[in-house]
């Protein structure tokens, strides 16, 4: 079995740290304890690691947030992953700092990275993980906060919350996603 495993976020050391980037740490995260590397490749950066005699192709695309469409369906078509084998990760403002949701299909919930994948995909119907960041941000300032950086507290809570989204894509990619969402949702 092979999973395609996408992390949203922006390219740049500018970006590095910020909330948007979470989807990024989170594959960071799950390269370095599959012992794998990231490599540079065609529409980003792109690691394989095996889990349980799964394939997993860790994907952070290069194509900036509004673009990863573009690179999720260049590598479905060139690992030949079925749509079910599609697990997104993406920060999540409507969701409290650190709370896992995991759904099998969905809208974009205002979420551009999400919405130009449904757009190139041609369907709405593949998993997603979102990585809550809060929403503590003066109406019409979402950018500025999603760009922004991580507090203190955030920051020292930050290895637990992104070990618990490793083992949740292990998860997904042992038992699926019904089974994952009831234990993991809740945490």
């Amino acid at each position: 079995m092979k999973y395609l495993i996408v992390g949203l976020g922006n390219i740049g050391a500018e970006y590095a740290d910020t909330r948007h980037n979470i989807g990024f740490n989170v594959l960071d995260a799950l390269a370095e304890a599959s012992n794998t590397a990231f490599t540079t490749a065609r529409y980003g950066d792109v690691a394989e690691a095996r889990y349980k005699g799964r394939t997993l192709v860790l994907l952070k695309p290069s194509t900036y947030m509004n673009l990863s469409g573009k690179a999720v369906r260049y590598w479905m078509d060139t690992a030949k992953i079925a749509p079910e084998n599609l697990l997104v990760i993406s920060d999540d403002i409507a969701l409290p700092f650190g709370t896992l949701r995991l759904r099998p299909k969905g809208s974009a919930g205002g979420h551009n990275g999400l919405k130009n994948i449904a757009e190139l995909l041609g369907t709405e119907e593949y998993a997603r993980m979102r990585f809550g960041v809060g929403g503590d941000f003066p109406r019409g300032h979402q950018v500025e906060y999603v760009l922004g950086e991580w507090t203190a507290e955030e920051r020292e809570a930050m290895p637990a919350r992104i070990k618990l989204f490793v083992d949740a894509i292990r998860s997904f990619v042992t038992v699926g996603v019904g089974q994952t969402m009831n234990f993991f949702n809740k945490k």
